[in-house]
């Protein structure tokens, strides 16, 4: 997984509630249990609409996505955290998170940001008014900052899913620390109980 610990990125404003799962990737594109190839059904029913916020040339190369509340929410498809990373966004801020999306973020190295209504109003009033608009998300210190640093917002993760993508380390990520200690101990049963091997 790939270590998350400061995001410079421009600003995808998608200003709807009750963002689900299938909307962000239809079911009919879990054909793989690839992490990557999603990119293109991102958003699929969506990205018809020539006005759609992705389709908009202002808006390529995002890595941050900005949404409203309860986003994520529907089923507990992997696959969606899969598709955001795919297609190049690094982090969601919204007011909310389903939580299994939530979840399922942190496991594969997206970061969910919580921010307050009334913050994310006012991010959306920027990223309307000032083509380009860029935050700087710093993991380290908790903070979605402008880019000229004159706003600064904090935000709450975590402890442990702080470490583990600071670090870049899923659970097989984490597991792996132990890989001489596992190695040992598969040793000594296998001198133990022969028979099993």
């Amino acid at each position: 997984m790939e270590k998350f610990t400061l995001l410079d990125g421009l600003v995808a404003p998608l200003d709807r509630a009750n963002v689900d799962t299938d909307q962000i990737i239809p079911k009919e594109h879990l054909k793989s249990i690839k992490r990557t190839g999603f990119a293109a059904a991102l958003f699929a029913a969506w990205r018809h609409d020539p006005e759609f916020v992705l389709n908009q040339p202002r808006y390529r190369g995002a890595t941050i996505l900005l949404s409203r509340r309860n986003f994520g929410c529907g089923s507990s498809r992997e696959h969606a955290p899969w598709a955001l990373l795919d297609y190049g966004f690094r982090c969601v801020i919204a007011p909310s998170f389903a939580d299994i999306f939530f979840n399922n973020c942190f496991k594969n190295g997206l970061l969910p940001v919580v921010l307050s209504e009334a913050e994310v109003d006012r991010l959306f009033y920027e990223c309307a008014s000032f083509p380009g608009f860029k935050l700087v998300v710093n993991l380290e210190n908790q903070s979605v900052s402008t880019t000229d640093g004159s706003q600064t917002t904090r935000f709450e993760v975590d402890a442990f899913r702080k470490y583990c993508l600071l670090n870049g380390l899923d659970e097989i990520g984490l597991t792996l620390r132990h890989a001489d200690k596992i190695r040992a101990f598969e040793a000594r049963r296998k001198a133990q109980f022969p028979w099993y091997f």
